[in-house]
């Protein structure tokens, strides 16, 4: 018998979450547990399905959700199945790839922007440029592993979503 993972001590955000709630006075949203133990943690929840990745962010356009020092899970999804409020993952036209919140379908594809950012990206979210939306939220203490830790190749092995200004 197959025993599931434990992910010890995390919270884990499922992101139906809609990004456009009010969240004042909230700050990167942060615990005891490591990055290292974040990755591993979020890398073996994926290591179940083959529809699933794993990222680090990096930027705070999408506080009080998920900033620094937080992996995502993000789930491989169909273009005519995103619904506003679903926080994507997209390669932007710089070739970044960025997780904000969808806004609204457009004739050009979906809008997307940081639940902080005052303008929405220019870039718009495609079936030719989805990576995919959030599944789970890991969050962490931001820190890295010291270089001599295992899982030290684990978080330069683990790609970048910035949620960042918008470009």
């Amino acid at each position: 018998m197959r025993k599931a993972p434990t992910f010890a001590g995390l919270v884990i955000t499922f992101s139906a979450l809609f990004f456009s709630g009010e969240a004042a006075g909230f700050n990167n949203p942060v615990t005891g547990v490591s990055l290292g133990t974040a990755l591993r943690d979020a890398h073996a929840l994926a290591a179940h399905r083959t529809d699933l990745r794993v990222l680090r962010v990096e930027g705070v356009s999408m506080l009080p959700y998920f900033g620094p020092g937080a992996v995502l899970v993000v789930k491989h999804l169909p273009a005519e199945k995103l619904r506003a409020g679903m926080v994507a993952v997209y390669t932007n036209r710089f070739n970044e790839t960025v997780a904000h919140g969808l806004i609204a379908p457009t004739a050009a594809g979906w809008t997307a922007g940081g639940h902080n950012n005052a303008t929405a990206d220019s870039t718009p979210v495609t079936a030719q440029n989805l990576v995919g939306v959030v599944y789970a939220t890991f969050h962490s203490d931001g820190a890295a592993p010291s270089s001599t830790d295992l899982l030290s190749a684990l978080t330069t092995s683990t790609p970048v979503a910035l949620a960042a200004p918008a470009r």
